[in-house]
């Protein structure tokens, strides 16, 4: 056992403890795989703006951001107050509620594509539905993704090769072969897939930067929505990350993009479940509900017993009042970059082979691979260089993890995303942090 990880057991016995119970009760003793941690996952207590405090005392700079889904930070006072005066009238009427509309109209007011909204309770049931929707609307079976770009975890967007996120056992086969799954920004091959025309949709993430690969450049995007329309393809945009984060119109705002359909959750929902899938009304609309021989011929199924979710709706509403104006947004964009800076500064003060770059608040780490000119231009925050970013290195994953959260800053293993709730300060402790963390790291011998 290294000496980081030694540390971090001991600075957290109480989550050892937890963790025994955990093991217990659930399998790898979490409820999420990207919390599965060894040797223990560590155990929250509170969180409050950019901060968190695990059940040990520990104070965390927190950039998992509830998982993406915190642009605001924990805690906006905004936010709670108006979860605590929906929670006074109801947790679930069963019915239809004044919250609803007001959260839709929101969202159609920010989205470009959005005419229609259909609430969910995750981005996973936004994409399944989003999917279901271009099927039954195209009368096609074929479903194409990217590379790496992630859509949920259920059946539909499964791979099996090592070209996607996620590959399970349990997926019927028919699954796969109705899934094409493309190189990142490869245009030919896309353009050769969707011109057979029996390709219901095309879903990507707009940046494709989300698990640290190579972000999509404009052009493609473009180029990839030309195609759509003129295949007849759906084009729809996961923007569960992006949505309200880059942009209040999200990713198609800023690209000027014209999705079909685009799916949302995270800070949708202001860090309550939530989902929604939006998009055109033409398409939508066939989830209404009409008379016998529409409902039995041609109406697309969905039901939810937690869509639109009176207290996730209160949440939404107060989150996407407050970034409507881009004056958050733009907060958390500052302070990516300056973080990206600064840990640049770090990897080339210590001669160590890695490099920070961030999309908009989210920020990737590259470390453990030697690549030419890698700390060239440091002042430049995107990835620039031709070659794709690899994230950190496999066997340098735990012990940056450990060796940081003993310095009080938590992060996903690759990178994490900023809110306009952390401050200055924080960067600054951030980079003390990273800086300990780097050199007890080549203590042990781990960073080339």
């Amino acid at each position: 056992m290294i000496n980081i990880e030694q540390n971090f057991i001991n600075l957290h016995p109480q989550s050892l403890a937890l963790s025994k119970k955990g093991k217990v009760l659930f399998p790898s003793g979490v409820t999420h795989d990207i919390r599965a941690f060894k040797p223990f996952p560590i155990y929250v207590e509170k969180a409050d703006k950019g901060k968190k405090w695990d059940v040990d005392g520990n104070i965390l700079i927190d950039y998992i951001g509830g998982h993406g889904s915190l642009l605001l930070g924990h805690n906006r006072f905004e936010i709670t107050e108006a979860i605590q005066s929906a929670l006074k009238l109801g947790t679930h009427f069963g019915s239809s509620h004044q919250n609803e509309i007001e959260w839709a109209e929101a969202v159609v007011d920010m989205v470009p594509c959005a005419e229609t909204v259909r609430f969910t309770s995750s981005g996973t049931e936004a994409t399944m539905m989003a999917l279901r929707l271009s099927r039954a609307y195209t009368k096609r079976d074929a479903i194409v993704k990217l590379e790496n770009h992630f859509h949920g975890w259920h059946d539909i967007v499964v791979g099996k090769n090592n070209n996607n996120i996620i590959s399970s056992p349990g997926v019927p086969s028919g699954f796969y072969d109705s899934l094409t799954i493309l190189p990142n920004g490869d245009i030919d091959a896309l353009y050769e897939r969707l011109n057979k025309k029996d390709v219901a949709a095309l879903i990507l993430e707009p940046t494709g930067a989300h698990w640290g690969a190579h972000p999509l450049d404009s052009e493609y995007l473009i180029k990839a929505n030309e195609i759509a329309q003129q295949t007849g393809t759906m084009f729809i945009l996961d923007e569960v990350i992006t949505g309200f984060r880059m942009s209040p119109g999200g990713a198609q705002e800023i690209y000027g993009l014209q999705a079909d359909l685009s799916t949302h959750a995270k800070i949708l929902a202001g860090g309550l479940p939530g989902g929604c899938v939006t998009g055109k009304k033409e398409i939508l609309e066939l989830i209404e509900t009409r008379d016998d021989k529409w409902n039995n011929q041609k109406k697309v199924s969905h039901q939810g017993t937690y869509n639109a979710n009176p207290i996730s709706a209160a949440a939404g509403k107060a989150a996407l009042d407050l970034i409507k104006d881009g004056a958050e947004i733009i907060i958390a964009d500052r302070l990516s970059k300056k973080l990206v800076k600064l840990l640049n500064q770090i990897f080339k003060k210590n001669k160590i082979m890695g490099r920070a770059w961030n999309v908009s608040s989210m920020w990737h780490l590259n470390l453990g691979y030697k690549i030419n000119n890698l700390l060239d231009n440091i002042e430049d925050t995107r990835w620039h260089f031709d070659v794709e970013p690899q994230g950190v290195r496999n066997d340098l994953v735990l012990p940056l993890k450990w060796a940081l959260i003993n310095e009080g800053v938590d992060l996903f293993g690759t990178g994490g995303v900023l809110s306009s709730a952390h401050t200055d300060n924080d960067i600054e402790k951030t980079g003390v942090a990273f800086e300990n963390a780097i050199i007890a790291m080549k203590k042990e011998g781990l960073v080339i």
